[in-house]
């Protein structure tokens, strides 16, 4: 009995759920019961007589080892403890407060000053910006959430522009926090696991944790590793000896490694500049046609599937403009794409869904259009390469003092040739991946193919990068639009250019990137598009059995396919076009839009038929008619 309350004491200070605590109690409780009745009694489902006292006290002097053993047995498996991931994160918070409290806040009207040192002097990671201009309610509102990242982030873009110190430190946090309508948070009934995977995916290190509109704390990837031990095991003599101390210091003769062959091989040709092909196919939707949309192929007729761009609602460029670069030092040109998706319920209101999309994407080539011949007639004094995010404002600010009516998704990303970067800005459902062969020898561990055995493998050409959707609901993506009057609230789907989510994406030699519109994800799976992906490599030889080594040789040999690769390109662009429409005509099979629908309780099965643009793009080595 004494050892019992011991390991239940244990679990409380393990600062466990009590639901769970009170079940493993429980569960003891009746172990006990079962084992005093498997001593006293055979396991007999009927009706027993309880026997004489003195039968009892016979029958537990011959069991009662083996009732100890089995009871000993059933305590360790009672409070076995769970794993780290399946904790909820109210535990770690509770767990964190209880060990020091810290309220990490700071005011809105703060300056980066102020947050460094609150950052610094209360050890913390981010802050809720809080509004406590309102002192009749006695409450803190958040707007927003700052963390160290931003600060240094802020830093760094103001180093870069050159801004004075006092400056940079003088600047409103205000104007540099996340806004609260863009914060990400967790639940205090989330397990860690589930946060975890979530900071993981946004690329987020602090996540509010909300509780009936109140934000009861913040929780980083420290708070939930720390959580596993106890103070015990993180401090005092004993540990320091085990894992501390033989790890302090370094060798006044220690030096860098040199990378792996693999990595070296491009640092060789990094400063190498590489070059883009491009292909482009729009399909689009198939029961379409200059009087409307058919809702199925009874309600469109006997006629032959559309095939006539101009009735897509999507809409798309690709443009080179001539700009200088990150440096402001050197002219480069820079090659942009975009693909934007006009919302088809505008049609409800006698508004047609191709005009907001298509002025969109056409400003976007008229400003570079612009940018390119101002920054050749001044010979680059006036002219700086233009962000995806940028790019997409001031064409968004055309298209509305144009009054055009309507709304969409956009994409639109610019390739760096020189650094070997694509930048990119997103809003809704469009988006870009990456696709790359990358060899098993190399690839992390969850990169491996597990499933294939490597003599049966075809090919390694993986998914390298899948760039973040934003979706206000299930099939209800945020989109940039206009009413003919501003929307004032916040909650609306419509969005800015600052709301999209810009990232950038380091490229290879040989990769291929697939931008396109929801058309193409919603009805090919990310696996389907690298099969197809990959018998255009085989087709055209730019892979053989022989992998990326036969490819890397004749690279090397000079050898780089280039014009090939241009004139093929466009036909992965249409095989993938094909691909999205066969699918969403095919209701034996659940498309990746219906397997998503069922897990939103809404009952959809097989394709989705909608318009689809595709922009793939191949990287080489040598521009086009340059190939040997």
């Amino acid at each position: 009995m004494a050892t019992r309350r011991a390991l239940l004491s244990r679990l409380a200070a393990r600062a466990f759920d009590q639901r769970t605590t009170a079940a493993i109690a429980s569960g003891l409780a009746a172990s006990n019961n079962v084992l005093i009745q498997r001593s006293s009694r055979s396991f007999s489902t009927a009706p027993q007589v309880d026997p004489p006292a003195a039968a009892v006290v016979n029958k537990t002097a011959t069991t009662d080892s083996a009732a100890s053993s089995e009871q000993a047995n059933r305590l360790g498996d009672a409070i076995k403890r769970p794993r780290v991931s399946d904790v909820l994160i109210k535990e770690v918070l509770k767990a964190k407060h209880t060990t020091r409290w810290v309220e990490p806040v700071i005011p809105h009207d703060a300056t980066v000053r102020d947050a460094i040192v609150t950052c610094i002097s209360q050890n913390v990671s981010g802050m809720m910006v809080v509004d406590r201009t309102d002192t009749m309610k006695r409450q803190q509102k958040c707007v927003g959430l700052l963390t160290s990242r931003d600060l240094l982030r802020i830093m760094a873009a103001s180093i870069k522009d050159g801004t004075p110190s006092e400056e940079i430190l003088n600047q409103s946090v205000i104007h540099q926090m996340t806004p609260i309508n863009q914060v990400i948070y967790g639940r205090p009934d989330e397990t860690i696991g589930m946060c975890r995977a979530l900071m993981a995916k946004l690329g987020i290190k602090c996540l509010p944790i909300l509780v009936d509109g109140r934000v009861e704390g913040i929780i980083t990837a420290k708070d939930m590793s720390e959580f596993y031990y106890d103070p015990k095991d993180l401090g005092g003599k004993k540990n320091y000896l085990t894992d501390v101390s033989e790890r302090v210091g370094l060798s006044e003769n220690t030096s860098m490694a040199e990378p792996p062959i693999f990595v070296r091989q491009h640092l060789a040709s990094k400063h190498d500049p590489l070059f883009i092909n491009v292909g482009t196919a729009e399909y689009p939707h198939p029961f379409k046609s200059h009087d409307g949309v058919g809702a199925n192929r009874r309600d469109f007729g006997p006629d032959d599937l559309a095939t006539d761009p101009s009735l897509s609602e999507d809409a798309h460029f690709v443009s080179t403009a001539e700009l200088l670069d990150e440096s402001g030092t050197k002219m480069q040109k820079m090659l942009y794409m975009g693909v934007a998706d006009g919302v088809g319920s505008w049609r409800e209101y006698g508004v047609d869904p191709r005009d907001f999309s298509r002025v969109l994407m056409g400003e976007c080539q008229n400003i570079l259009r612009e940018a390119s011949s101002e920054c050749i007639a001044t010979g680059g004094k006036s002219c700086s390469m233009i962000s995806p995010a940028e790019l997409l404002a001031r064409s968004y600010k055309r298209t509305k003092e144009a009054n055009v009516i309507g709304s969409s998704t956009a994409c639109v990303g610019v390739f760096d040739s020189v650094h070997h970067q694509l930048h990119f800005s997103n809003i809704g459902d469009s988006g870009i991946i990456v696709l790359r062969h990358i060899d098993s020898d190399v690839a992390s561990a969850l990169q491996r193919n597990r499933t294939t055995p490597r003599t049966e493998r075809k090919s390694d050409l993986r998914i390298a990068f899948i760039s973040q959707q934003q979706l206000k609901s299930f099939n209800h993506p945020f989109q940039m639009g206009w009413t003919g009057e501003e929307i004032a609230d916040k909650n609306s789907s419509f969005k800015q250019a600052s709301d999209s989510c810009t990232s950038s994406v380091h490229i290879l030699r040989g990769d291929i990137i697939i931008m396109a519109t929801d058309g193409l994800f919603d009805n090919v799976d990310i696996d389907d598009i690298t099969s197809v992906a990959l018998k255009w490599e085989l087709d055209n030889k730019f892979i053989d059995s022989g992998g990326i080594d036969t490819r890397r040789k004749r690279w090397e040999s000079g050898s780089s396919m280039t014009d090939t690769s241009a004139q093929a390109i466009p036909k992965l662009a249409e095989m993938l076009c094909q691909k999205a429409r066969e699918n969403s005509l095919d209701n034996t099979v659940d498309s990746p839009f219906a397997l998503l629908a069922k897990e939103n309780d809404i009952m959809w099965s097989g394709g989705m038929p909608d318009d689809c643009t595709v922009v793939a793009m191949h990287v080489v080595g040598k521009p086009a008619n340059d190939d040997v």
